[in-house]
């Protein structure tokens, strides 16, 4: 009970998080929903990064990889911060639902990774692969964007300003790659 105080306590104390604690499931797809969006900004970081010098199965293999370790490195720091200011680790049940909630970190990169590989094997260059990819992971950021905005029901500007930002992040990305490609040309 005294953790629970402790946790409650805290809560109430940030609002940011007050109607997570209240909804849980809401608090879970959250997470979810900004886990996929990480996921999709990192694979877009490296498709941009790697697009220009890496073969296709390299590029690939690199993407998943690097979300792995991110995933693993986002999970212990979340574990860790969690649950043991209480002095306690976390148990397996709490383990698995953070490992549940940011599943979507490494699942985020599978459509890319399969778009880069497919137009590979359809006869693209490894640079155009990654440009697809790119894209792809673009479209991405749009679509969550937008679904997230829908899931707080936003309309309207505020809808069209949370998109319009997650798909500007995957520009960011097309700009970074561009840059790259111009001077490793």
């Amino acid at each position: 009970m005294g953790q629970a105080l402790e946790v409650r306590g805290w809560v109430e104390a940030n609002p940011v998080t007050r109607s997570d604690d209240r909804h849980p499931a809401r608090h879970h797809d959250g997470r979810r929903t900004a886990a996929a969006i990480y996921g999709t900004i990192v694979t877009a970081a490296v498709i941009a990064a790697g697009g220009n010098q890496l073969r296709t199965t390299a590029l690939a293999v690199t993407v998943v990889v690097t979300l792995a370790i991110y995933w693993l490195a986002e999970l212990y720091a979340e574990l860790i911060g969690q649950h043991t200011h209480a002095g306690r680790l976390p148990n397996r049940r709490q383990i698995r639902l953070s490992m549940a909630s940011t599943a979507p970190m490494i699942t985020a990169s599978f459509l890319p990774v399969i778009s880069l590989v497919a137009a590979r094997l359809l006869g693209a260059s490894s640079s155009t692969a990654a440009w697809i990819a790119l894209i792809v992971t673009v479209v991405l950021l749009v679509i969550h964007g937008l679904n997230a905005g829908r899931s707080a029901g936003l309309e309207g500007l505020r809808l069209a300003a949370i998109t319009s930002i997650a798909g500007l992040l995957g520009v960011a990305m097309v700009v970074l790659k561009t840059l790259l490609q111009i001077h490793h040309g």
